[in-house]
């Protein structure tokens, strides 16, 4: 375990220093949403602000759609035993989806909802940096569903700046790292599941997922295809575009 979470300490600290992540004084807002993704995120951000060069400070925060699957109490206990800052935000997700009829593709609308109330918080508590879990799959499986819709070439941005004036600059400190060295050491860990989403069955159905697991099905092929596939999405060949 030890080595795999150092090797995943060093993927974070690396993007930190590439895309300037973190810096002294900031104080992040950790989006704590019950998965091994995020819970990993806390550790790795603990462990940075226990070695790293720079004197940060962060929270978690936890969106509680409603949903009797979800445990946020259980999030927020997890937290609270480590020692760190924890909030609930809570909002009838399963009501405004059926409301709106939006029941039959929830995710857009409830993470533009989890997105807002996030941002929302961070003004309150003096956060100016909001923390996600993406990992590198993820950006890899945006990569190529942004590619194959015609929506340019894109992914999610290990960094990126506000919009509005007020709004935290989103960071993801694990967006180097593979998916594969999270979930180990997500076992390691002993972390556990509580955030469990109603909606889970589309999710493993809908077209991120089709994607993701088209990363896995190449890898199959180009073993060295998400090392292949980061130095890529940093090096755009414009001459050699339409």
């Amino acid at each position: 375990m030890a080595d795999d979470f150092s090797e995943l300490c060093r993927f974070a600290g690396l993007a930190a220093v590439e895309y300037r992540m973190i810096a002294s004084g900031d104080r992040i807002l950790v989006g704590a949403s019950g998965g091994k993704d995020s819970f990993v995120l806390l550790h790795v951000l603990e462990h940075l602000r226990q070695v790293a060069p720079v004197d940060f400070s962060f929270a978690a925060a936890t969106f509680d759609p409603g949903y009797p699957e979800f445990s946020a109490d259980a999030i927020a206990g997890y937290c609270r035993d480590r020692g760190w800052e924890h909030h609930t935000l809570h909002l009838d997700i399963a009501g405004i989806l059926r409301d709106k009829d939006w029941e039959k593709s929830p995710c857009v609308l409830c993470s533009r909802l989890r997105r807002g109330k996030l941002y929302g918080l961070c003004r309150e508590l003096g956060c100016n940096k909001l923390a996600l879990g993406h990992h590198f799959d993820d950006l890899a499986t945006s990569f190529l569903m942004s590619l194959c819709r015609g929506q340019g070439l894109s992914t999610m941005a290990p960094v990126v700046p506000p919009k509005s004036p007020g709004n935290p600059t989103v960071i993801r400190p694990l967006a180097l790292a593979p998916e594969s060295l999270i979930a180990r050491c997500a076992e390691a860990l002993k972390i556990p599941r509580y955030g469990l989403c109603r909606y889970r069955e589309q999710l493993s159905t809908g077209d991120r997922r089709y994607f993701r697991e088209l990363v896995d099905k190449l890898a199959e092929r180009i073993p060295d295809l998400r090392a292949n596939l980061r130095r890529s999405l940093a090096r755009v060949e414009k001459d050699h575009l339409l």
